[in-house]
């Protein structure tokens, strides 16, 4: 039998600060090289090239986004089914073929280079369940998954940072710009991977707290939604929306600075670390919490304050009362608090409050299916079926999803209270 790794030894013994420390800290750098490989075209608005009537960067983030959606689906058997042993392997593939696919992007004439954003987005649709797989289940996991998480919120705007700094700096093209942008996070990303598949499994002591996981066969898939299947309902509309109005702000805020006539593309960074901080302070404190069921309560009221924050960030920003760069922290902010949440904490604290043996992963790609199909069909209807531009079409879905997200969150509380009082308390 192979001994364990120096790094697995010393951290199965080590105090849960460092251990979180190193987990955690490794987590955050490993997703945020991952995601400069999908979003550092956010950046450059491609301005002059069209196809079939539409601007060639919106068919871009159609075609990126048709492979992504098309990985949730395929993620909730893969990545529900996938052992621990498997994936540090899965990431490093997936990462590679994304990786290719810009380069390849760069070298085909468009629009025929489209089908490489589309090879793009398929792999990395699945890297986030493989990932988040290393941090479920834990004590600790509401500051794993709270740093794994606000890494998408930082490095949105930190790939777009780099992104732009390198058509300033060094003269990429536009077309070239995501290629160079990923060839300069591999290798750190391939570190960090290294790094985070040395973290012992779970303990007998997380297992008690928060449930064994497991890999999840189809018929295991099945029972879970039939047993909560108007809740899950309730959640995956509530994400589908979330992840709506996140791509939406995340693929076209270029666009929308633009409009406001800010052309500083420094901009991305400055707003998202805020956000991040605080969505990071906020949503860790809730490992303090021990018990399952009060958790997942305060995890209904923190993505419902976020639906509310999104609706005032936008009403405050009509009236003229705050900035655009506060307004888009502000709406940042409200966005995350529910967007994480989902993506991290909310599914694993579901899982331990009633104790079932599964994964989150199945949950978190149930409900990114659903989200990314209704990402697609709204930007297919603001291009293609809507006059309203960036800006105003962002208010208007900002309003839809404040308020429609907070009436289905408010069902999905009182829907779980429900079964809880029923629930088998052994």
């Amino acid at each position: 039998m192979t001994s364990p790794h120096p790094i697995t030894r010393w951290l199965t013994t080590a105090t849960p600060f460092w251990f979180s420390l190193y987990t955690a800290t490794t987590a955050f750098c490993l997703y945020t090289c991952i995601f400069a490989l999908r979003k550092a075209f956010g950046v450059a608005t491609y301005e002059g090239l069209e196809w079939a009537g539409a601007s060639f960067k919106v068919w871009m983030v159609i075609s990126q986004m048709l492979g992504y959606m098309l990985s949730k689906f395929i993620g909730i058997k893969v990545v529900s089914e996938l052992g621990a042993h498997g994936r540090a392997k899965g990431i490093l593939l997936m990462v590679s073929i994304a990786t290719v696919a810009w380069l390849l992007f760069a070298l085909t004439p468009s629009p025929y280079s489209l089908i490489f954003i589309f090879l793009n987005g398929l792999p990395l649709g699945m890297v986030w369940g493989m990932v988040f797989g290393y941090l479920e289940g834990r004590k600790t996991t509401e500051v794993l998954g709270a740093s794994l998480s606000v890494s998408f919120i930082f490095s949105d705007g930190f790939a777009k940072t780099i992104g732009g700094w390198t058509m300033a700096a060094w003269g990429v093209s536009e077309l070239w710009m995501p290629f160079v942008t990923a060839a300069l996070f591999f290798v750190p990303l391939l570190i960090f991977l290294f790094l985070l598949d040395k973290i012992p499994a779970p303990s007998a002591e997380d297992e008690a707290l928060r449930t064994k996981r497991l890999p999840m066969t189809g018929k295991d898939r099945l029972h879970f939604a039939m047993t909560f299947l108007p809740g899950l309902v309730f959640l995956v509309l509530a994400y589908m929306m979330l992840t709506i109005f996140r791509d939406f702000r995340s693929n076209f805020s270029a666009d929308i600075f633009k409009l406001l006539n800010i052309q500083d593309t420094r901009i991305f960074i400055r707003t998202e670390s805020l956000v991040s901080l605080v969505v990071l302070v906020v949503i860790a404190s809730l490992m303090a919490i021990q018990n399952n069921y009060r958790a997942m309560v305060i995890n209904h009221a923190i993505v419902l304050t976020g639906m509310v924050l999104v609706g005032l960030g936008m009403w405050l920003f009509q009236h003229r009362l705050i900035s655009p760069t506060l307004w888009m922290v502000m709406i940042g902010m409200g966005l995350y608090f529910g967007y994480i949440q989902f993506n991290s904490i909310f599914f694993d604290r579901l899982i331990a409050t009633f104790r079932i043996v599964s994964t989150v992963g199945f949950l978190i790609y149930l409900a990114d299916s659903v989200g990314y199909l209704g990402s697609m069909a709204v930007v297919l209807f603001k291009e293609f079926g809507s006059e309203l531009n960036w800006l105003d079409f962002f208010i208007s879905a900002g309003y839809v999803v404040s308020v429609a997200g907070s009436l289905l969150i408010v069902g999905s509380f009182f829907y779980f209270r429900y079964q809880y009082t029923r629930w088998p308390k052994n």
